[in-house]
């Protein structure tokens, strides 16, 4: 914080601890020959006594703030000033992981040498799978690995970069960047709507038997170089597979013609520098193993 914010908290805080003393010790012992002195309240002849605090309630109050002192000299409390210890709770947090890491970085390099397939049913290793999950993965894909619109479902045999190991630790390494590119202005409305036909064709939709057949034209000349001339996609360019009725963005007629016409451009993020080669590595068998 600035210099005056500082001072703002540093002198509050000095006024606190004052008042508190000086209202403690005033109100310790009456005057000389005062006896019995009441507050002047009264209730079915029942009269409130003055007294001072008794002794061992008032060290007790002289104790806290003797305490309070002694932990803003050592923790930091006073405004900018960061105590004796230097102590920060980022500074505690990373000793922690350290320690952390210290301690299971042993086993999780055990489980590293294992190939994700034999570990992947481990209940130890699904139970660190799920809480790295959770942690990293679902916030996009759900807490089940379900999926929702615009990110893949994990569960299923789907996959739009494969669903190997290898494959897996390599989307989590490196993330994955969707590329569809947008065809309204080599398509036009008209080239929109035909190739929407022929896509909803490959799943056996009913559709308009002229248009389907423009489509498929329009089809083996922009799309078939990454979703493949049977439409079955290509892990190569995450192109997904048309054919099967599995749908990221929707399957409706306006939601296809919706993807070609503007394209669309998934981000899919890199965990390689956030996660170390252990983890990312009991993770992809924990999402191995929910399809598998």
């Amino acid at each position: 914080m600035t210099s005056f914010w500082s001072w703002w908290v540093i002198v509050l805080t000095v006024i606190t601890f004052v008042g508190i003393t000086w209202i403690l010790l005033g109100n310790r012992k009456r005057g000389e020959g005062e006896t019995d002195k009441t507050t002047g309240h009264a209730h079915d002849g029942i009269e409130e006594y003055d007294n001072p605090l008794p002794a061992w309630w008032f060290y007790m109050f002289v104790i806290t703030i003797v305490w309070a002192i002694g932990y803003l000299i050592i923790y930091p409390g006073m405004g900018n000033y960061p105590g004796l210890i230097g102590w920060t709770q980022i500074g505690q947090h990373e000793a922690e992981v350290e320690a952390a890491e210290a301690r299971y970085s042993e086993m999780r390099s055990r489980y590293l040498a294992t190939p994700v397939e034999e570990i992947a049913q481990d209940p130890a290793v699904r139970r660190m799978g799920m809480r790295l999950f959770g942690n990293n993965c679902a916030q996009c894909h759900g807490a089940d690995g379900k999926g929702r619109y615009g990110f893949p479902n994990l569960t299923d045999d789907d996959w739009l970069y494969g669903g190997s190991p290898e494959a897996l630790k390599a989307t989590l390494v490196n993330g994955r960047r969707a590329a569809m590119p947008a065809w309204a202005g080599v398509l036009g409305d008209q080239g929109i709507a035909e190739a929407t036909e022929y896509v909803l064709s490959l799943n056996g939709r009913s559709t308009d038997a002229d248009m389907t057949a423009a489509g498929e034209g329009h089809y083996q000349m922009y799309c078939a170089a990454c979703h493949g001339a049977d439409a079955k996609g290509n892990y190569l360019f995450g192109a997904p597979n048309l054919t099967n009725g599995i749908w990221l963005y929707g399957g409706s007629r306006e939601q296809i013609a919706h993807s070609l016409r503007a394209g669309r451009n998934g981000v899919m993020p890199a965990f390689g520098e956030s996660l170390t080669e252990d983890k990312i590595h009991i993770l992809a068998a924990y999402i191995y193993s929910l399809s598998n």
